[in-house]
């Protein structure tokens, strides 16, 4: 992983300094809120509900074991003992005093980590697949461009004050895992005539009051062309952006405006002016940082082992956690293991210091040192041999971070909602903890199957609700909170937009209807491979809409009607 050089270091301690001083002012009331507001947002404080919230940045999702600890030391000492992992690949902290915030910063310097350009209309942190590096269907490791894009886009002067927030993501493999469709550019790394990796370039993706998928921009963009393409692509939207209105400031607005061949022309005019020696990366430099990510060293390991398949055989658990937590890796003997911030009836994304801590242990231990944040608030412990999973295991087991429902509904993606966030109109978690209660019993989540859930307290979509097979957001009806049902989105390469269901639900009715929803696609499946949104897709949202508003009112459990014979 890429660690900072003296430039590095010595740019974040200067910032560092000089927040500190601006910190200073306001508590002195040298400054107003209306003259510290963007000065504390480009350092990624926020004002919530009850207290600050401090997000810090997380580049392309990758941690080192000193990283996390720091992080776990930072919830003990400056919050109330956890962090909340977010959909950028982020952690926030929601109980910041002011007068601490210098100090946190300062701490976070002394690893490698910061919060500069979490908020604010800028490029915020550039997110990648996470098991980059290891996955066995990548063409080419994504990262290197992340911390490129990292390393171009920090406080570049002409886009620290775009029309609205700006995200990029990366993906270098058959599956797309970082949902890039569903970003202002997505990236992909894809193979050209002779063999010839470059970049697949799609623009205009995004959620929020207008949810899109992303268009094709550039079939085919040769690696070090990247960034002057990506700066042509800038200066357009910085250009004609809308700063009038803010619900119409996103690129995908302007995209969907000018016409996707229209709004390629002006990229591709805009590219030929653009003195492109001067801004794409030199061969040389792009080689040094390359190395940062060379693979890891990896002992050779067996490809079986004896006592994992004993402990399958049995330990219901540990089968189930083999089924669904665990990946294969590009180098035979190894695993990459995915950590559920999910346990059932727990907050979706939150992680204890201590739990953090444990983590840390044992990737020192047994994880070669990284540590992976996923885009759906989760972890993942990318090199782990197979003759040390069992001790992987009964660490997470330990720790209670051994839930085996990765990618099952009941991983549920949920941003804070009404509990802290002042900009949402209900709430998120309890609505999380309430359905993922109910699917609570793994013979349950497994028999229904792949199927991603995602809860948002506002438009705003910080849960990525229009990405959900089934997505839930949170509306106010005349001051009470109620809760909108879509069904059929994607965040994958099959990406789609959820369709609204119907009329919302008020939060006692909610959790029924999601369970009516899941049992009409049990009744609905053709056999127990056909997934949620393959069936959804085959008989559209009409037998659920029936299902949900047609139908006369049940006790019945139908759910468990439907699992009698799990």
């Amino acid at each position: 992983m890429y660690r900072y050089d003296e430039f590095d270091q010595a740019f974040v301690e200067e910032r560092c300094h000089q927040f500190r001083s601006q910190v200073e002012r306001r508590l002195k009331g040298e400054i107003s809120e209306d003259q510290f507001k963007p000065l504390r947002l480009q350092n990624g404080l926020y004002l919530q509900l009850h207290a600050y919230m401090m997000r810090i940045a997380i580049p392309y999702g990758v941690l080192s074991v000193r990283q996390l600890r720091k992080l776990a030391e930072i919830a003990r000492r400056f919050d109330r003992g956890f962090g909340h992992f977010t959909t950028r690949q982020n952690i926030q902290y929601n109980w910041i005093k002011l007068e601490q915030a210098p100090d946190i910063l300062d701490e976070l310097a002394s690893v490698g980590m910061h919060a500069i350009q979490t908020s604010g209309n800028c490029i915020r942190n550039t997110t990648c697949d996470p098991y980059a590096g290891v996955a066995i269907d990548e063409i080419e490791d994504p990262r290197v461009w992340g911390e490129i894009i990292r390393q171009w886009s920090t406080i570049h002067p002409e886009f620290l004050f775009l029309p609205r927030k700006f995200k990029i993501a990366l993906t270098g493999a058959a599956e797309d895992r970082a949902a890039i469709l569903f970003h202002d550019i997505g990236i992909r790394i894809i193979k050209g005539d002779g063999n010839e990796t470059g970049f697949a370039v799609y623009v205009g993706g995004g959620q929020g009051r207008t949810p899109v998928v992303g268009s094709l921009i550039r079939p085919f963009l040769q690696k070090k062309q990247l960034l002057s393409y990506l700066e042509a692509i800038m200066r357009v939207y910085n250009l004609h952006g809308r700063r009038d209105n803010i619900y119409k400031a996103r690129i995908k607005i302007l995209v969907k405006a000018l016409g996707i061949e229209e709004f390629t022309s002006q990229v591709e005019e805009e590219w030929q002016k653009l003195d492109k020696p001067s801004i794409d990366l030199p061969t040389k430099e792009y080689q040094r940082i390359a190395k940062y990510f060379e693979p890891i060293a990896l002992k050779p390991a067996p490809i079986e082992d004896e006592q994992v398949a004993a402990r399958r055989a049995s330990d219901t658990k540990f089968n189930s956690f083999m089924r669904n937590n665990v990946r294969a890796h590009k180098v035979p003997g190894y695993v990459s293991v995915a950590i559920a911030l999910k346990e059932p009836g727990k907050i979706p994304g939150d992680a204890s210091a201590d739990q953090m801590d444990a983590v840390a242990d044992l990737s020192e231990r047994y994880g070669h040192n990284e540590i992976r944040v996923t885009y759906t608030q989760n972890l993942v412990l990318p090199n782990i041999a197979l003759g040390d999973l069992l001790k992987v295991y009964d660490g997470l087991v330990a720790a209670r971070l051994a839930s085996a429902n990765f990618e099952l509904i009941t991983d549920i993606i949920a941003c804070p909602g009404l509990d802290y966030c002042n900009l949402a109109n209900a709430r998120a978690i309890p609505i999380a903890q309430d359905i993922a209660r109910r699917f609570g019993a793994l013979e349950k989540a497994q028999h229904i199957g792949p199927l991603r859930l995602n809860i948002s307290g506002c438009i705003n979509a910080c849960g990525h609700h229009h990405a959900g097979n089934i997505g839930i957001l949170g509306v106010d009806k005349k001051g009470t909170e109620h809760y909108q049902i879509t069904l059929g989105g994607s965040p994958g390469d099959d990406a789609s937009v959820g369709s609204i269901l119907g009329p919302s639900f008020p939060a006692e009715e909610l959790p029924q209807a999601i369970e009516t929803v899941v049992s009409t696609y049990l009744s609905l499946r053709e056999n127990e491979k056909e997934t949620f949104l393959s069936t959804y897709r085959r008989v559209g949202k009409e037998p659920f809409k029936h299902a949900l508003y047609d139908s006369e009112p049940s006790n019945s459990n139908g759910l468990s009607d439907a699992l009698e014979k799990v």
